[in-house]
């Protein structure tokens, strides 16, 4: 432990400020259990703990809970009183006049933004600077080991040959006369998730049919479901890791049309789509490739202005793409110029989706997504297929 906390205080102190605050109360914060590698146990009273950016750690817990924080390095302090509190608190952040927490200016990074405002409140009444902690957690949340990046490819394995028979099953079922339903394929999806040691957690994958998919988070239900017929526009987007610990996410959408002869104009929006996450996948891999910075909001930037100069910038309502980890949406670096301005960088050791969309209410959804991974050494990949073409089903 003492080590990574070491490593910890060199990535303060690369980040020049004084020291990283970490609070929980109640299980607020899942992420300062994961960064400090703290057990999940009953917790409640508030605690705190700082790291600063060289010297000894300083605890401070509640009386009544006092060996929480026990597993951690660092002295001891205790409070009974918000009055004790107040004090203690200020008297373990002396010295120090910038700090990160848990925290996003005008909550930016709401993944990050967890601290409740009274809190930051209580600590800046004590005199220091208050700053997003979001790089940090990036760096000790979201990079993705070896191990890590190989249960990915593993999963991405899977879930690209579960798409693919899903694509299939549509065409038998009309071949067979059968009413196949969205609900019904989203369920044989999860089912050969379950087969093959996989788990989407809580959420399931959405199957969408025409102007279903208008809706990015549409989620068929026995009640709204369509069946398949031939001249169907479709979408799928099925994301899962394997049920293990520590495992990756993968998540991929592919479109399809059920026929050989697609719309123009179906054709063509995917097109755009298509051109638009290729053009943000060349961006970041000639970054990397030049080794220069390269930021989320950026990538997103490229994206997003594709679909604009095409004429369809209206109907890109969605940030280009998400944080990937043991989460579907992680905690590093979002592909967002939109929903907010994501200033973190891309960093080796970091997975993130690139998704655009173009959604027409009423008409048609058309979304096409990659999972992007930057390898330990810089490497920029895909695995698995990358559509460049409708699937005609």
């Amino acid at each position: 432990m003492e080590k990574h906390i070491e490593n910890i205080q060199k990535s303060i102190k690369a980040k020049g400020i004084d020291g990283w605050l970490f609070c929980d109360f109640h299980h607020r914060d899942l992420m300062a259990y994961r960064i400090l590698k703290l057990p999940i146990t009953f917790t409640s009273r508030r605690w705190f703990y700082f790291i600063p950016a060289e010297g000894s750690p300083k605890k401070l817990v509640s009386k009544v809970e006092s060996t929480k924080l026990n597993e951690l390095p660092g002295e001891k302090n205790t409070y009974l009183s918000w009055k004790e509190l107040h004090s203690q608190l200020k008297n373990i952040l002396s010295g120090a006049k910038k700090i990160a927490m848990q925290y996003s200016p005008m909550n930016n990074i709401p993944y990050v933004s967890v601290v409740d405002a009274g809190t930051i409140e209580l600590v800046k009444s004590t005199g220091v600077e208050v700053v997003s902690s979001a790089d940090l957690v990036q760096e000790f949340e979201a990079i993705i080991d070896e191990e890590g990046f190989k249960t990915h490819q593993e999963a991405g394995k899977i879930i690209q040959d579960i798409k693919n028979r899903a694509f299939i099953k549509i065409r038998e079922a009309i071949d067979k006369g059968e009413k196949l339903t969205e609900y019904q394929l989203q369920q044989w999806i999860v089912s050969e998730f379950h087969k093959n040691n996989l788990t989407c957690m809580d959420e399931h994958p959405i199957v969408g049919i025409n102007e279903h998919p208008s809706d990015p988070h549409f989620s068929p239900t026995e009640e709204n479901s369509y069946y398949f017929k031939e001249g169907d526009r479709v979408l799928i987007d099925l994301w899962a890791k394997l049920d293990k610990p520590g495992a990756i996410f993968y998540d991929i959408t592919w479109c399809g049309f059920v026929g050989k002869n697609p719309p123009e104009d179906y054709v063509k929006v995917f097109n755009i789509v298509r051109d638009a996450r290729n053009a943000a996948l060349n961006f970041v891999k000639e970054k990397f490739e030049k080794k220069e910075k390269i930021f989320g909001y950026q990538v997103d930037d490229v994206c997003r202005q594709v679909i604009i100069d095409a004429g369809y910038g209206e109907y890109f309502i969605h940030r280009t793409g998400h944080s990937i980890g043991e989460e579907v949406h992680g905690n590093g670096v979002n592909i967002d110029n939109l929903e907010t301005k994501d200033e973190r960088e891309l960093v080796p050791g970091i997975c993130f989706s690139i998704e655009p969309g173009i959604y027409i209410p009423g008409k048609v959804g058309v979304r096409s997504e990659i999972d992007v991974f930057i390898k330990l050494d810089g490497e920029v990949v895909v695995v698995g297929d990358i559509q460049q073409e409708l699937i005609l089903i």
